[in-house]
């Protein structure tokens, strides 16, 4: 059965997708095609309940396409008691996977902003990154996304954000480079004008 799914229509409006999702026991079915091509059998009876398993994961993994970031930093604060320096939130962990091989990335990121004339609560920072891991991304489109939901929703003076991760693509398959981390950076406002402002974000991340 064909049910309508949705996703962004940009990165924060929740529109219906342009094709139709499959119904569970299609999905059930692909991971037990999956679980076949492996060289394994599908009905023994440690893989039968895999593929409701495998689904029922992917549910909770990919969970970011239904939810709308942007309706995470409504609700703002205008009342800063004149406070207008800078806010950062770091070693937020997360967990995405990789849209070439599906396999995990792991890491944290770190995000700064200067406030405009409103803040938002420190926890929807950590949430809008975990929006955008749970769904197929690079680190690098998952750093832009995070920057872009705060700026069209704070509209702040600058933008900070650090991600770094462990890629499993590299580390249990192709060039098994274990330890191997990628860092991503994105700055906007004054973060991107003044390198000075780029070095103490970077500083009060590491200094912990």
């Amino acid at each position: 059965m064909d049910v309508p799914l949705k996703k962004p229509a940009s990165d924060g409006v929740i529109a219906p997708r342009p094709w139709a999702r499959p119904d569970r026991a299609e999905a059930e079915a692909a991971v037990r095609t999956l679980i076949a091509w492996a060289g394994d059998d599908p009905d023994r009876d440690g893989l039968r309940d895999t593929p409701r398993r495998v689904t029922e994961a992917f549910g909770e993994f990919y969970s970011g396409y239904d939810a709308d970031p942007s309706a995470l930093l409504e609700r703002t604060f205008e009342d800063l008691g004149g406070y207008d320096d800078i806010v950062v939130v770091r070693d937020i962990p997360f967990s995405s996977h990789c849209e070439h091989h599906m396999v995990p990335f792991v890491g944290k990121a770190h995000v700064a902003y200067y406030p405009g004339e409103a803040v938002v609560g420190l926890s929807k920072l950590a949430r809008v990154v975990d929006v955008y891991a749970r769904r197929l991304q690079t680190q690098e489109r998952l750093t832009g996304q995070v920057v872009a939901a705060i700026d069209e929703t704070l509209k702040p003076r600058g933008i900070a954000v650090m991600i770094e991760a462990e890629h499993q693509c590299m580390t249990l398959r192709g060039a098994h480079k274990h330890g191997a981390s990628t860092v991503t950076t994105q700055f906007t406002g004054v973060f991107r004008d003044d390198p000075a402002e780029q070095q103490r974000f970077v500083s009060l991340v590491r200094s912990g």
